[in-house]
């Protein structure tokens, strides 16, 4: 078994002898490291110079783990700036055991990965975990795997156990490594954060993150915005979104789709339609989702006067009613006591092509049924019934990850 203590050395079998085995005439000598003067750790934001020459490889287990059949420099970007030597060893010997195990089991590195890094979680060993994971990315060992449920698990753990600055230095270095997230990454990062109540601390994390992104790119921000709102930090939301400038990028449609839904959730109905305004004097007009937002919140709060408003508005400017217009509009004239104008939007929504939903032959009905209306509200009952199989469902309206 290959051992910690010395730095994956590997001995060398001369090829002649084992055709078949993996020959590996060195491995960095086994590894160069260049420090500073004071002693810095073998885990330290430094340069770590790695120099691998290999044959071709016969065994399918060490594949991911020693892919490289070139000599490469490897950065090492330290996800733990201050690590123990126990969590450095705890970290290095698990590498010694995945490695263990997939001599057995080829390729079950997937479940290898999530399975040890979810013990490390659940005895909050998060130091050595988050160490793993790094030896594991800078080695190449999760090239071609699907390594993101062990990264969000050890993220949830973070924001579990309120450790925001290993949360920060994790996805800092999966922005930077560019590697996978999804809408779980971002919520466990933003809660995590969000835990710290310390508004410098965020504001420098957000500062980071824009150093990094070098491009300009807004979709990081769009996610760090939508996340802080999902884990129910509105104010840090509306703190991305008020720094973008400082930030250095420019909000797009989505950014403000976003903080117009954040600000309609909330009932904060000026600032909402301020965006709005401001929204149109700049170079991205609103679309359809901006409009439907605006409505479902304005339905919301009974004002449906404004309502009636932005409904007009969508027709002036060219923009066609979606399922969700129309179902924010029927409702919304149900309850305003204009029954007529409500089952005229239903037809044109049917004659437009426009699959009605579950939701608003329910909303109807229940309408329809409170007004005194039974006939037509069985009609509508009936109608729903016929056509089940066709409506739009709760499946349907499930937000997918960005």
């Amino acid at each position: 078994m290959l051992s910690a203590s010395n730095r994956l050395k590997i001995v060398v079998i001369p090829r002649w002898k084992t055709p078949y085995l993996l020959c590996i005439s060195s491995l960095c000598n086994s590894c160069s490291y260049q420090s500073s003067d004071r002693g810095e750790s073998d885990f330290s934001p430094k340069v770590l110079h790695m120099q691998i020459t290999s044959t071709p490889i016969k065994l399918p287990w060490i594949r991911p783990l020693y892919p490289m059949l070139r000599t490469c420099t490897l950065k090492t970007r330290s996800l733990v700036t201050q690590a123990s030597i126990e969590d450095e060893e705890l970290a290095h010997q698990i590498l010694d055991k995945i490695i263990s195990e997939l001599q057995k089991t080829p390729n079950s590195i997937n479940e290898l990965c999530t399975n040890h890094i979810n013990k490390l979680c659940k005895t909050k060993n998060l130091q050595a975990a988050t160490i793993l994971l790094q030896l594991l990315h800078n080695k190449h060992a999760t090239n071609g795997i699907d390594i993101l449920p062990s990264y969000n698990l050890l993220l949830n753990a973070a924001s579990e156990n309120n450790n925001t600055k290993i949360a920060a230095h994790i996805f800092k270095h999966m922005y930077i490594n560019h590697l996978p997230m999804n809408s779980t990454t971002y919520f466990n990062t933003t809660k995590a954060i969000s835990k710290s109540n310390d508004l410098t601390f965020i504001l420098s994390f957000l500062k980071e993150i824009s150093d990094l992104n070098y491009t300009g790119d807004v979709t990081v921000f769009n996610q760090i915005i939508y996340g802080f709102a999902e884990c129910g930090h509105v104010h840090n939301a509306i703190l991305v979104f008020d720094n973008m400038k400082s930030l250095k990028c420019k909000p797009d449609l989505i950014t403000y789709n976003t903080i117009l839904g954040v600000y309609g959730k909330e009932g904060r109905l000026d600032e909402m339609l301020d965006v709005f305004s401001n929204m149109k004097k700049t170079e991205i007009p609103p679309d359809i989702v901006s409009y439907n937002t605006m409505v479902n919140s304005l339905r919301k709060v009974g004002r449906f006067d404004l309502c009636v408003v932005v409904m007009k508005e969508v027709v002036e400017v060219g923009l066609k009613f979606d399922l969700r217009t129309y179902t924010a509009l029927i409702e919304c004239f149900f309850r305003s006591g204009n029954v007529e104008e409500s089952l005229r939007l239903f037809e044109e929504m049917k004659r437009g092509q426009i699959r009605p939903s579950i939701y608003v032959y329910r909303s109807m009905i229940s309408n329809l049924k409170r007004l005194g209306k039974l006939e037509l509200a069985g009609k509508l009952l009936e109608e729903m019934n016929e056509c089940m199989e066709d409506l739009v469902g709760p499946k349907d309206f499930k937000r997918k990850n960005r």
